[in-house]
């Protein structure tokens, strides 16, 4: 934690410096008439700074003096950059204690950002198995169908086969007496046809003349 502790308060001090560093030296001369007790105090003085060039180096000054800032409601809040968060303080500047509490704040903020990383390449990594095992399976199912489709033979062409044509009924089987007679049907209309045959001859055929009585 020390490390880390020591790298955080380290890149403060960069960037409180980098402030200081946009101005020449000279303009970081004591221009209020009493010292100021926090950050918006210094701000206000710093308004009636000569010209833009002190007026920048003042603002720059202020920020470096003072890490609070006032609450509306009372009492100030600083706001860590390395972890994008604000902490409430009790003056313009974190006290030892607060400053410790800002500290573990930011070693438990590094914690919770590794595991978060971590467990996105891990959800990352999962998803690419993943992908290249349903990939896998694919081309298992391609190879083995195009293997069952090589054992599979051609299908053989067939010669039709003639079909024997049904043989002609040369006689009527005479329908058994007393048997239903199916309307339509030929064993059922031949008696009928036959016994109109035999009218019909009888009409044509002459009956045999009778020898006349001898007396």
């Amino acid at each position: 934690m020390s490390d880390v502790v020591a790298s955080r308060r380290a890149a403060l001090v960069v960037a409180a410096a980098g402030f200081l560093l946009l101005t020449p030296l000279h303009a970081h001369a004591q221009w209020w008439k009493r010292a100021p007790v926090d950050f918006e105090e210094c701000a206000d003085a710093a308004e009636k700074a000569a010209n833009k060039t002190e007026k920048t180096a003042a603002l720059a000054d202020c920020n470096a003096k003072f890490a609070g800032r006032r609450k509306p409601g009372g009492g100030y809040s600083y706001y860590d950059f390395l972890q994008d968060r604000t902490f409430d303080i009790a003056g313009p500047n974190p006290t030892p204690e607060e400053q410790k509490r800002i500290d573990e704040s930011y070693t438990a903020y590094l914690a919770n950002q590794r595991r978060s990383n971590e467990a996105a390449q891990a959800a990352a990594r999962q998803q690419r198995e993943q992908r290249e095992q349903q990939e896998q399976q694919a081309r298992q199912q391609q190879v083995a169908l195009r293997t069952e489709v090589e054992r599979v033979p051609a299908p053989v062409a067939r010669v039709p086969v003639p079909v024997e044509r049904p043989k002609v009924q040369q006689s009527v089987t005479p329908r058994p007496k007393g048997a239903p007679c199916t309307k339509g049907s030929f064993s059922c209309e031949w008696p009928r046809l036959s016994e109109s045959l035999s009218d019909l001859k009888k009409l044509f055929t002459p009956a045999p003349s009778k020898p006349a009585k001898k007396g």
